[in-house]
């Protein structure tokens, strides 16, 4: 499990936001416009996520792995099912997601007024490039900057995932926005982090649509597992049964149906 984590670790260099906001003012002097000022920021309910749920893992029999903090690193994901060791039966992800769609289709205008040094993963040709997930220390590498010292950069993606092998994984759940999208590549399907994942070789993925809100994600998580583990649901029953749940409590279904179930 990944979660709480840490998108500006100590392990990258202590001036490079500085470098950053000098490669911005640089653009401001040539009137082109970036996006430094964005950065992904800490998600405090996703570490109360995910320590809600190791105990609901531990009360059924499990072992979690929890990375928190800087140790959810994108080296520390790589190495699941690495030198032929089994993958994770779940693997949760409580973290920052993000989709971008293909550069030929986006508005002229938006394109022109992007500046030199806008994110590659926005700007790759490549739709597996252009989704994926951030975790520990992505803030930097999300810009090009110096990298962790294992040699990440903390955007982990989709092309990166689909080059795993994750067989033994029943489960991968993305708690984060906008993980369900891709683009469509003729008769090939959706290309994006379902796919990386499927390719990769898990059995069932829940993603969502749209970005989400935070409290209430946390709280549709704990419920499904709740409903899987301790009342011994199948993973459909109890991912619809957590849905209809928070239904019934009043949420209004932006707060819960954008998260979908692939099998």
């Amino acid at each position: 499990m990944f979660g709480g984590i840490r998108y500006d670790p100590d392990t990258f260099s202590t001036d490079w936001k500085q470098n950053l906001a000098l490669r911005s003012k640089q653009d401001i002097n040539t009137n082109q416009k970036t996006s430094y000022e964005s950065f992904w920021n800490y998600l405090p309910g996703s570490e109360r996520e995910v320590m809600a749920i190791e105990n609901i893992l531990k009360s059924a029999g499990l072992i979690p792995d929890l990375k928190i903090d800087t140790s959810g690193s994108e080296h520390q994901f790589k190495k699941l099912g690495e030198m032929g060791a089994h993958s994770p039966h779940i693997i949760h992800l409580a973290t920052h997601g993000y989709f971008y769609p293909d550069v030929k289709r986006r508005n002229d205008y938006l394109l022109s007024s992007m500046g030199s040094h806008e994110s590659p993963f926005k700007m790759s040709e490549h739709s597996m490039l252009r989704s994926g997930l951030i975790l520990a220390g992505g803030n930097a590498g999300w810009h090009s900057e110096r990298s962790l010292v294992s040699g990440e950069d903390g955007v982990l993606t989709a092309y990166e995932i689909s080059q795993m092998n994750l067989s033994n994984t029943e489960l991968v759940v993305l708690s984060a926005c906008e993980t369900g999208l891709g683009d469509i590549q003729g008769n090939e399907g959706v290309y994006g982090l379902q796919r990386a994942f499927k390719i990769a070789g898990a059995k069932y993925i829940i993603m969502s649509l749209w970005q989400v809100p935070d409290k209430q994600t946390s709280l549709l998580m704990t419920t499904f597992y709740k409903k899987w583990l301790e009342h011994k649901m199948t993973i459909p029953e109890a991912f619809r049964a957590a849905q209809k749940e928070l239904r019934d409590m009043g949420f209004d279904p932006y707060q819960w149906a954008g998260f979908v179930l692939i099998e």
